[in-house]
């Protein structure tokens, strides 16, 4: 029987598949890094209060990266390329979500409308990536060689989120209830279909190294379709509500360091 503690465990315990998960993943969490370090220049001048904690939410991603590449250099493993059609971090650029890398390119000051596209896009991101990320604490939080790491960036994960929250919701309050909606509802919408297109490809990658049997890659992929159904069924809400968090003023201090990964 396929569960995901076993699904999980049979990627760790095998080089090739857990190398390409660690690459995958530290390729996404510094491409993260490197879009809030941007967003933290750019930040407009009636927003600059926001610039730490965007800064540390960068710095915070830039420190998952580390850890994900020293898990690969504790096994005597390098990072591998990561097949474009797994990059999740850039295949929602391409659809239009989040601000796309020519304007952080750029030096021309973000607007106020560009910070709430911003605080959208990481609300419905930073949603599912606390989601897997106490899925992998659920199942993994306790292993002796990876517990550690992961227990550390569910905490950024959760500290993401309730920043996120609390930023919406102040500009919500100053007038942008509307467009933060809007931008909500539209991410939501791209990420669910992103996040199976990305699913359904990694896990073609994963059957290839592991050589899993086609009725198990057929039913693991039925799993991800019928994710997907629940999503776009309705499951997508979860990812556009706002409440305001217990943990206030989440990112309000500096960045935590991993001495012993980084």
């Amino acid at each position: 029987m396929v569960s995901v503690k076993s699904l999980f465990q049979e990627i760790f315990d095998n080089d090739e598949s857990f190398r390409l998960f660690c690459s995958i993943a530290a390729s996404g969490e510094s491409q993260g890094g490197w879009e809030n370090g941007r967003i933290a220049a750019l930040v407009p001048a009636g927003e600059r209060r926001l610039a730490p904690r965007i800064s540390r939410h960068g710095a915070d991603e830039d420190k998952h990266g580390r850890i994900f590449r020293a898990l690969l250099k504790k096994r005597g493993l390098e990072p591998v390329r990561v097949p474009p059609e797994t990059d999740y971090t850039m295949l929602l650029e391409r659809h239009g979500i989040g601000l796309a890398h020519d304007k952080l390119r750029g030096d021309r000051p973000l607007t106020v409308q560009d910070i709430v596209v911003y605080l959208a896009h990481s609300r419905v991101t930073e949603q599912r990536a606390s989601e897997q990320m106490e899925l992998l604490c659920k199942h993994f939080g306790d292993h002796p060689d990876m517990g550690r790491a992961i227990r550390m960036i569910s905490n950024d994960e959760d500290n993401h989120l309730a920043y996120c929250h609390e930023e919406l919701l102040r500009l919500a309050d100053a007038g942008h209830a509307h467009p933060i909606r809007r931008a909500l509802r539209e991410c939501a919408l791209t990420e669910i279909r992103v996040h199976r297109d990305v699913s359904l490809a990694v896990m073609a990658h994963m059957a290839r190294i592991l050589r899993w049997p086609k009725a198990k890659s057929a039913l693991l992929a039925a799993c991800i379709h019928a994710m997907y159904g629940y999503e776009r069924a309705g499951g997508w809400r979860r990812m556009v509500s706002l409440r305001m968090p217990e943990r206030r003023d989440a990112l309000g201090g500096p960045a935590t360091t991993a001495p012993e990964y980084a």
